[in-house]
């Protein structure tokens, strides 16, 4: 900024006061003009309103625009092939290749961008469990972005610990900076660049500030692995008996939402490792959806947008009372707020537990309206399932998406941050899930009685009903019939929840209709997973559905 300006913003003389020895020339960077280190959220709020990155709403969050990029840029993300990586990747439409030459060369031409330009550090941490905690630096050129990591990231304020600071693994958002296609081989100007052997991640030409955390979250997906570790696209929460529970699903499942149970509390909301000694939180704060959020099914996650310290990622507000519309949805459905773990009440201050695992949820949204609402998985079905992903992609959550759901398949329920052959993820979950006589359900928070746009979305007392029941023991204790196509149980009765609900033919008018659907899912669900069919074991191969006879 005072490449232009030859004044002091607000921070300018408290800049170096939180500052690592190891300096960012340590790292290659030099000529550059001043550097803000590890500023609290007071002085980054002061910086971001100085140079207009974005404004104080009703009650203190902070609310920004990310312009033309209002979600991840999924096809721009990149992993540079070299010796650490180039047989352990599993390459392909998540995980393209970039060479090591190439990335040298982009470095040069980022280095000679930032002469001259002022960047914002937080040194921070990622695992919360302190036997995997890893040292990160975030670089970034907006004060927004530095705020939103110390919201996402574990932070410290002990001085001499942040002056001695090493990171292990650097994330650089140039939000400014474009990438070339013509040089690069990327597929736009945007590119999401990670480098194992380097210990660098790059991400350039988006605002989107969900592209720093999955950019972390694929490169503990790559490490942990080796420490025997299983990294897990999920939420977590714990009973008062020390009974985990994993919550599997992309955005718009309820993930968020269904973790956050009065009754339990809360580990973390999106992102996991399972150790030996139990089950860990990556970040230190949340990242939820926030489009048409209700004070009355999510209290929690809507009184954060209510207060300072929350970031509000393309929420509309009114300029003149600052009052924010979360009904609004005129720039974007992935509207998001990010906030630290902290704000919510109920939660594990910790980030960790030593207890594993008594149930693990697979989340899926099923547009086709034909799935049941729960049912159970034997160890070789879950394999299937969690291997599958299946689900529906939701508006708004990746970049081109429309208003009718698109039905999907995302391995792991989060592929494009998988890093790794799905299978070998697979095999770790079933490895954890005999080894700790963990359940393993399969529930369909998406349509019953018909199609989107003919049926409606399963009610979430419902759902709630569903999943307390599950938790708490109570479906143990009923009869369960086996699903025709899919061989998995499903219960023929659940303490409040109509018998009806649980039979979803029920709910349609024609039930011709109804099983044609199905079959027509179960095929796609065989299609989907020729993909990953060499690498699987048979049994898992043998554990997809069937098609109705013919």
């Amino acid at each position: 900024m005072s490449k232009y300006l030859e004044f002091n913003t607000p921070a300018t003389k408290q800049a170096l006061e939180l500052a690592s020895d190891y300096r960012l020339k340590n790292q290659g960077f030099t000529d550059l003009d001043r550097v803000f280190w590890n500023l609290p959220d007071e002085a980054l709020y002061e910086e971001a309103i100085f140079r207009n990155e974005g404004k104080i709403s009703k009650h203190g969050p902070l609310v920004v625009n990310t312009g033309k990029h209002t979600a991840r840029a999924a096809s721009d993300k990149f992993i540079v092939q070299e010796a650490s990586t180039n047989n352990k990747i599993w390459w392909g439409v998540y995980n393209r290749p970039f060479s090591s030459e190439k990335f040298n060369q982009l470095m040069g031409r980022v280095q000679s961008y930032l002469q001259g330009e002022e960047l914002f550090v937080q040194d921070c941490y990622v695992g919360a469990d302190p036997d995997y905690r890893m040292p990160i630096r975030i670089i970034t050129e907006k004060a927004w972005h530095s705020l939103f990591a110390r919201n996402m990231f574990i932070t410290t304020n002990n001085r001499d610990e942040l002056k001695k600071f090493v990171p292990d693994f650097t994330v650089l958002t140039l939000s400014g900076f474009k990438v070339d296609p013509a040089i690069d081989g990327t597929r736009t100007e945007t590119g999401i660049i990670l480098n194992f052997e380097q210990r660098m991640a790059i991400i350039a030409n988006s605002l989107y500030g969900g592209e720093i955390k999955k950019s972390v979250f694929t490169l503990l997906n790559f490490l942990l692995t080796f420490e025997d570790v299983l990294p897990m696209h999920c939420s977590a929460n714990v009973g008062k008996d020390g009974d985990v529970a994993l919550f599997f699903g992309l955005s718009g499942t309820g993930k968020t939402t269904l973790s956050a149970d009065p009754k339990r509390k809360l580990i973390g909301d999106d992102e996991h490792g399972w150790s030996s000694q139990g089950v860990f939180n990556f970040e230190g704060g949340c990242y939820a959806k926030v489009i048409r959020l209700s004070a009355e099914h999510e209290p929690e996650i809507y009184a954060t947008t209510r207060r300072f310290g929350t970031i509000l990622e393309n929420v509309v507000y009114d300029p003149v009372s600052r009052y924010i519309d979360l009904d609004d949805d005129q720039i974007t459905e992935n509207t998001r707020c990010s906030y630290p773990l902290e704000f919510i009440p109920n939660v594990v201050p910790d980030g960790y537990v030593r207890t594993h695992p008594k149930n693990i949820i697979f989340l899926t949204c099923d547009a086709s309206g034909v799935l049941p609402p729960i049912a159970k998985l034997n160890p070789a079905q879950a394999q299937y399932h969690f291997i599958s992903g299946y689900t529906s992609k939701i508006a708004g959550t990746e970049i081109g998406l429309g208003v009718e759901p698109q039905i999907t398949f995302s391995a792991c329920f989060g592929a494009p941050f998988m890093v790794r052959h799905p299978f070998e993820y697979a095999a770790m979950l079933k490895e954890r899930m005999l080894k700790h006589n963990a359940n393993v359900w399969l529930v369909n928070t998406g349509w019953v009685g018909g199609r989107f746009g003919v049926g409606k979305r399963i009610s979430i007392r419902h759902t709630r009903n569903l999943l307390n029941a599950a938790l708490e023991g109570k479906l143990e204790k009923v009869k369960f019939r086996k699903d025709k196509l899919f061989g998995f149980e499903v219960p023929l009765t659940c303490p409040d929840v109509p018998e009806d609900v649980l039979e979803p033919s029920n709910s349609w008018g024609n039930k011709d209709e109804y099983w044609k659907k199905y079959d027509a899912l179960a095929a796609r669900f065989i299609e989907n997973f020729k993909l990953f069919a060499d690498g699987c074991s048979d049994e898992v191969k043998a554990a997809g559905p069937t098609r109705l006879s013919r």
